[in-house]
């Protein structure tokens, strides 16, 4: 939404018309430090060495101005909090935001006009003055669903919110004056407001004037995209701040993914392959008591434990119980010793196999919306087909009350083949810091110029040993070109097109690498790659 169209212009008067009707505005006058850079209003107390307290210079301004009562929500807001105490998250950004309110001598009325400018929404019935940013701003939320017209369809569905994330610079608005414009308004305020961090860099706050920003896509071209989604998701608990370094990216990478979740992976994949004619296996009895329990976590208790964490937007801790599940998989196989079992026990090993087959499906199912790409080519070598068993659905059993067999169709069919020949899905980062990604010290554009990534070496460095092996290629030549005409066809807005056109860019280079190595694999012949794949 822009706020300069209409229907926006005409949601902010019809609050700023409920405001007044029910004498929660009036003409005054304002004096006081007001930051152009933080769009806000300051408090002599509140000034940190003469500057904002997010260090933004600040200036005295006196002018006439309209004013919110929001002296009169000082008491109302405390008894909300104290209603609603999940309304602000996490707790320690709720203590905050009582603290502020509950200062001695309550809340000061809040100007909401300015007459120093005139870009903006003017006032209704007086356009020398315009709305104050933020009461225009926050209105977005409202104007996005129709409002004021409340029986639209979007705004008795999503109105009101059940979550605002915002930055913890600007919880304030959100959690303070937000709620008491609605309240005062008569409309419902949103359910919960939580306030995210920063990332910082060697302990300090990312900043072009220190010269130490660090550019996404210097990141992705390093790392990988996956592993920085995994990163940003799982180093630190969201709403804290966190700190970026080339050492703790490597050590959660490879502790989290190659060591847990990608060995077990390989150790369990690779005996199928080798001793199972390449498809999962058929249990060859009743599961014993360690086989349900480890099942039941992966099946029955990892879910309901994700939900519970992004209802708090415990983001890392989604992240923790999906690895959890993996470790008590690699301590399972390893006191289940398959590689035992294959000497004296065969129909054992085959009851052990299919257990850590169908727990790395219902893990990679969970972890997928935090590592798409890698996540499906797991599901690719477990031989998972597209459909009903990559869904969420169906990781639960069907029904839990009854001991386990194979005839719940929640759990991965036997005899199935699996996706060729296994490869490490999750390659460890090397920890030399020499491979450390360089800070950004100019404004340069990245998006709009993306560094060249079409030298073979990056290439066997992101793949490893999917490289050796005909299929992989194959399934990652058919992977890369559905993107690519995804990526063609979809409408995008004159900046994501210029982007858009650097990242396909990057992605044909990519594509005619792997086309290459593939056809080489391939004794010369450059044969249909998902063809060739099914065919074997």
């Amino acid at each position: 939404i822009r706020t300069t169209e209409t229907r926006h212009k005409d949601a902010v008067h019809e609050l700023w018309h409920r405001l007044e009707q029910k004498n929660q505005i009036y003409l005054g006058a304002y004096e006081g430090w007001y930051s152009v850079r933080d769009e806000a209003f300051y408090a002599e107390t509140e000034l940190v060495n003469g500057k904002a307290p997010t260090g933004a210079e600040v200036e005295w301004v006196k002018e006439e101005s309209y004013f919110f009562r929001l002296s009169d929500w000082t008491q109302k807001l405390l008894t909300f909090y104290e209603e609603n105490p999940n309304f602000i998250g996490p707790k320690g950004r709720r203590n905050e935001v009582i603290s502020f309110v509950a200062q001695e001598g309550g809340l000061k009325d809040l100007s909401i006009s300015r007459t120093t400018f005139s870009w903006g929404i003017p006032v209704p019935n007086d356009p020398k003055h315009v709305v104050y940013v933020w009461l225009d701003a926050l209105t977005n939320y409202l104007t996005a669903l129709g409002f004021p017209n409340e029986d639209n369809e979007l705004y008795r569905k999503f109105w009101p919110a059940h979550l605002h994330v915002v930055g913890k610079d600007i919880l304030r608005f959100h959690a303070v004056f937000w709620p008491a414009f609605l309240m005062a308004a008569d409309l419902a305020p949103p359910k919960r407001v939580f306030a995210h961090g920063w990332w910082t860099k060697d302990g300090e706050k990312m900043s072009k004037s220190v010269g130490n920003v660090l550019d996404p896509w210097d990141l992705i071209n390093s790392y990988g995209l996956d592993y920085l989604r995994y990163y940003l998701v799982a180093e630190i608990n969201f709403g804290n701040d966190g700190d970026f370094s080339h050492e703790s990216m490597c050590s959660r990478i490879n502790t989290d993914l190659a060591n847990d979740l990608g060995n077990l992976a390989q150790r369990a994949l690779t005996m199928i392959f080798k001793n199972c004619e390449g498809k999962v296996p058929t249990p060859g009895g009743p599961f014993t008591a360690e086989d349900e329990k480890l099942l039941l976590a992966a099946k029955e208790q990892l879910l309901p434990a994700i939900r519970v964490c992004l209802a708090q937007q415990n983001m890392k801790g989604v992240c923790d119980a999906i690895i959890d599940v993996a470790k008590m998989g690699n301590r399972y196989i390893d006191l289940q010793a398959p590689w035992h079992l294959l000497k004296n026990d065969v129909p054992r090993m085959h009851t052990v196999l299919y257990v850590l087959v169908e727990l790395l499906r219902c893990t990679s199912i969970l972890l997928e919306p935090v590592m798409p790409a890698s996540c499906s080519r797991l599901l690719d070598l477990l031989g998972v087909p597209e459909g009903h068993m990559r869904s969420f659905s169906s990781v639960p059993l069907q029904d839990s009350s009854k001991p386990i067999t194979l005839s719940d169709p929640n759990l991965i069919a036997v005899n199935q083949l699996l996706g060729g020949k296994p490869y490490p899905v999750f390659p460890k980062l090397d920890v030399d810091s020499s491979k450390e990604v360089p800070v950004t010290t100019s404004n340069s554009n990245k998006a709009k110029a993306t560094p060249a990534v079409g030298v073979e070496v990056d290439y066997v460095s992101k793949y490893g040993a999917q490289l050796d092996d005909v299929v992989a290629v194959g399934v990652l030549v058919t992977q890369l070109g559905n993107t690519i005409r995804e990526m063609k066809k979809a409408k995008r807005t004159v900046e994501e097109e210029i982007s858009g056109k650097a990242l396909l860019k990057e992605m044909v280079q990519e594509l005619t690498f792997l086309k290459d190595r593939y056809k080489t694999l391939n004794n010369g012949v450059a044969a249909d790659p998902a063809s060739a794949v099914k065919a074997q």
